[in-house]
């Protein structure tokens, strides 16, 4: 699964970058993936809506079994 996770987020990987951030895989604990939002992202007030909409649903749509995405 933790390979599944890791090819999703590099389809997210370029957008993040496009605004001067990016995203780094941390862990993934049963159906719960860490991740942490790096550069300008880290500090955006959009990061919890980043989160939320781009990351987690493009990683559940790839990896199902997947239940939520969390920032550390």
């Amino acid at each position: 699964m933790e390979e599944k996770v890791k090819k999703a987020i590099e389809k997210i990987r370029p957008m993040l970058q496009g605004d001067g951030g990016d995203i780094e895989f941390v862990s993934v604990e049963g159906g719960v993936v860490k991740v942490k939002l790096k550069g300008a992202c880290s500090g955006c007030p959009m990061s919890q809506m980043t989160i939320k909409g781009a990351v987690e649903k493009t990683i559940k749509k790839e990896v199902p079994e997947v239940e939520r995405v969390e920032s550390v």
